[in-house]
């Protein structure tokens, strides 16, 4: 058995979307350190995470490799092929098909669809005996772990049969012998958890994806091969047992076996809707024979979950080549071949922890959620519900960092409490030029009744820029329309602000740094900086005719330093004009 297991997360990849979270049926999904992992404890390998996941951090794990050290080691290693692969080869003649993997190496191919057949027979046969009462079925692997993990009061109800391909697995060391190996070939996940469990009867199992990069790499299309005779299923074509792969396939196979015509027969497909359709069965079913059919995947295996996604080929159209595949069984192969496929299921259930409303508050509270108005239910988490996502954090599958509400709250808290820490005035001004922040140092600086405003509402959110102080107004405005940050001096009453505008969002949000230049300690800013800028120029003219002259200009630069760091000493500079300026400035 491989080391990693079915599903995994390539931790590098993942980057904390929570969409698996999500998506995941049985939350079987743990999130730590911003990396979400799963639980193997909790999976039932439905495989749900790695088709949603938008960066592909969810992985199936490759058995090729697994396979080919099995052609190594054994003479005759055998396909078992699941019927769906009418779906996923569509309009590919069967001797091509056959062909091409046994150019792999492998010694023969066979359907899995003839142990399905033998499983529709046991099952006839033990609802022929006793009616009244429920049957599940036992065919999907990710159904049975649904029930065993979730849903183990109804381990009673579950037939007691080996799934189809370890039907098939029995079926082809009876006519081949023990020491031939048995890859699986499907679009299931679950698929590979048989084969890890049973080792001694499937050897490997590999998905349609999987088999279609082995050909691939190896230079082999199916489509061109040429079959001949012996390119065909061992020992025989399967009948029934190829609708296995659709909704009610099971069940209808299973009528043509079945003497007793009273059994009700149901199909359902898809995590949810299994768990929907089980509660109440026992007590309803009691007085009459009711068999469930429980696939895993929506619409059945032909939508599993390394099926092809081909546009012009929906659920019907893979139905129709399911039913085009298959036939009623004659009359000498209704009578079962005599395997044994008895099957116990234990159960396995999750020890659930009930959480007391102090502990489940308090995990609210870790996350800015004081009230009851403040559980939105968003689910941005991938939670149902925020009492949900408590339960999660308290059992340490979750993150408060998953909270998007929290996150959006502690992000705008930081950022207010940097605005209001800026010793320069700041403001925050959308598309409407209305106020979305800005500190009390605004306030102080545009004067007048801005102040007594804000100190009845600090922030001022929603204040009209016009209104407070209209001279900033068409700055503002050329700030929305452009991404280029620029600084200007404006004239206000008897003093001179310097306004500097940068983007937040174009078209929507810009934001403008407010100094008061006419302060002294604001002019000394500006002497140091203007002299600064005259130095920078001078050092780059002296370095350039130093260069043509041949000559190092180490001395200079020292001098110059020496002079700014003069300016930066002085104490009692003052004077000097405020320059009006057009000029491009970083944040």
């Amino acid at each position: 058995m491989d080391a990693q297991p079915p599903i995994y997360t390539e931790n590098t990849k993942c980057r904390d979307c929570y969409k698996c979270v999500r998506e995941c049926p049985v939350k079987a999904i743990q999130v730590t350190n911003e990396v979400a992992s799963i639980m193997l404890e909790r999976c039932v390998f439905c495989g749900t995470c790695v088709n949603v996941c938008p960066v592909g951090a969810k992985k199936i794990r490759n058995d090729v490799g697994r396979a080919k050290l099995l052609l190594r080691q054994k003479g005759r290693v055998i396909v078992s092929l699941a019927p769906s692969y009418v779906s996923e080869f569509r309009g590919l003649e069967e001797g091509k098909l056959v062909h091409a993997l046994k150019k792999l190496g492998f010694w023969a191919v066979s359907e899995t669809a003839l142990g399905a057949q033998e499983v529709s027979k046991a099952c006839a046969e033990e609802m022929d005996k006793n009616v009244a009462r429920p049957y599940i079925s036992t065919a999907c692997p990710t159904a049975v772990e649904l029930v065993r993990r979730y849903h183990p009061e109804y381990i009673p109800c579950l037939t007691p049969f080996s799934s189809p391909v370890l039907a098939h697995c029995k079926l082809l060391r009876r006519e081949y012998g023990d020491d031939i190996g048995i890859v699986m070939v499907s679009p299931c996940v679950a698929k590979k958890v048989e084969a890890d469990s049973n080792p001694d009867l499937l050897n490997a199992a590999l998905t349609f994806e999987g088999i279609k990069h082995w050909l691939e790499e190896s230079g082999i299309d199916p489509s061109k091969e040429t079959a001949d005779d012996s390119d065909r299923f061992v020992p025989r074509r399967a009948t029934d047992g190829s609708l296995y792969p659709m909704d009610g396939g099971m069940a209808q196979s299973i009528a043509y076996y079945a003497k007793n015509k009273d059994i009700k027969y149901m199909a359902f497909s898809g995590i949810h809707y299994l768990q929907d359709s089980l509660p109440g069965l026992v007590e309803s079913a009691a007085k009459q024979g009711v068999f469930l059919e429980l696939l895993g995947c929506e619409g059945g295996c032909v939508n599993g979950p390394k099926a092809s996604k081909s546009k012009g080929c929906g659920t019907a159209m893979k139905w129709l080549s399911v039913i085009g595949n298959s036939s009623e069984p004659k009359a000498d192969e209704m009578a079962p071949i005599g395997l044994d496929l008895s099957l116990s299921v234990g159960p396995s259930p999750l020890p659930k922890k009930v959480y007391s409303p102090a502990e489940i508050e308090e995990a609210l509270r870790r996350v800015g959620k004081q009230s009851a108005a403040d559980e939105i239910n968003c689910s941005g988490c991938g939670y149902d519900s925020c009492r949900h996502f408590a339960e999660a954090l308290l059992a340490d599958r979750a993150e408060p960092s998953m909270c998007v509400s929290y996150m959006r709250n502690l992000a705008m808290n930081k950022a207010n409490a940097l605005i209001r820490s800026m010793p320069a005035g700041v403001a925050l001004v959308d598309e409407h030029l209305a106020i979305v922040e800005c500190n009390r140092r605004f306030a102080e600086i545009i004067g007048g009744d801005t102040l007594d405003i804000f100190d009845v509402d600090p922030g001022m959110r929603g204040a009209s820029l016009k209104k407070t102080v209209e001279e900033l107004c068409p700055h503002f405005e050329r700030g929305l329309e452009s991404e280029t940050n620029f600084r200007k001096d404006v004239r206000l009453g008897d003093r001179l602000l310097r306004l500097t505008i940068f983007t937040v969002e174009k078209d929507h949000m810009v934001g403008g740094f407010l100094q008061d230049v006419t302060e002294p300690a604001v002019q000394r800013e500006q002497i140091i900086q203007r002299a600064q800028e005259v130095i920078h120029k001078n050092v780059a003219t002296v370095q350039q005719i130093a260069f043509l002259l041949g000559e190092n200009a180490a001395e200079t630069e020292i001098m110059l330093d020496s002079l700014t760091a003069s300016f930066q000493l002085e104490q009692t500079a003052t004077g000097g004009s405020a320059l009006d300026e057009d000029s491009p400035h970083g944040n």
